[in-house]
């Protein structure tokens, strides 16, 4: 069976992961290579980066580590440029970044709903404004942006600035796909739902007391398969949008997520 990205050039952005364990750039990074992509893996984190170059090169892919914040349009330009200097060209933008804040109206100050907007919106404006030349020139290429289901639905505590911003890439990425339909792009999103991720235990552990293990079992029960998905169950989506597969897909946002979104109103 032949390899699903075989011989394309995968940029992730956000390839590594905050903590121990899997996080969802990192698992899509490695997918892909496993899959034939060449993989270009960028983090605010340098170190970050190239612990998933390891373990792809560790498996005989080929990955190179760069280090950007996507927020910087200077980053994201130098990123994109020295992505196709490297492979000659850009197949798959895969964007990951993305912060979490919880709070509601009153507790999130202006500076945080800036930064929240400044990485996790701009960032997937300016790394597909970047690559959207290139790909246009091919003929041909595929954007996969994270969501979150916070985007569609509350989901039992309040993160307004997180919900709101993920809302924003969800219409960011229909504008596109209607925009470069007839030029071979496609791009659609993935909305995640109550993962176990370090991400997520970093972010959330705080607001139950640093107890993870209590964080677990309060947000499974609110999950139909009463158990959580992880990193590998939102690559293996990217990979599909991401592949040819997906040739008439454009414009979709694939939920993952147990189940929740069915019944939580």
């Amino acid at each position: 069976m032949p390899q699903r990205v075989q011989d394309k050039v995968a940029l992730v952005m956000g390839a590594g992961s905050i903590g121990p364990g899997w996080g969802n750039g990192k698992a899509a990074a490695v997918l892909y290579a496993r899959e034939g992509a060449q993989v270009f893996a960028v983090d605010i984190q340098e170190s970050a980066a190239q612990e998933t170059q390891r373990l792809i090169t560790a498996e005989r892919g080929e990955c190179t580590a760069f280090q950007a914040d996507v927020s910087q349009a200077a980053d994201v330009e130098a990123c994109v440029a020295s992505c196709v200097g490297q492979f000659g060209r850009v197949d798959i933008l895969h964007n990951n970044v993305g912060l979490f804040a919880t709070g509601d109206v009153a507790d999130v100050t202006e500076a945080e709903w800036d930064r929240l907007f400044a990485v996790n919106v701009k960032g997937m404006y300016l790394t597909s404004k970047a690559c959207l030349p290139h790909m246009v020139q091919q003929g041909r290429g595929a954007i996969v942006n994270i969501s979150a289901i916070a985007a569609m639905r509350h989901v039992g505590y309040s993160c307004i600035s997180y919900a709101a911003s993920k809302a924003a890439v969800n219409q960011l990425t229909r504008s596109i796909a209607v925009d470069y339909a007839q030029r071979g792009i496609r791009a659609n999103t993935i909305l995640p739902g109550l993962m176990h991720t370090p991400l997520v235990e970093h972010s959330l552990g705080e607001e139950y007391a640093g107890d993870v293990q209590k964080m677990i079992e309060q947000r499974r029960q609110i999950i139909p398969m009463k158990r959580f998905g992880d990193a590998w169950d939102v690559a293996t989506a990217a990979l599909f949008l991401a592949s040819d597969e997906a040739r008439y897909i454009t414009g979709a946002e694939l939920v993952v997520d147990g189940g929740v979104t069915c019944r939580v109103a």
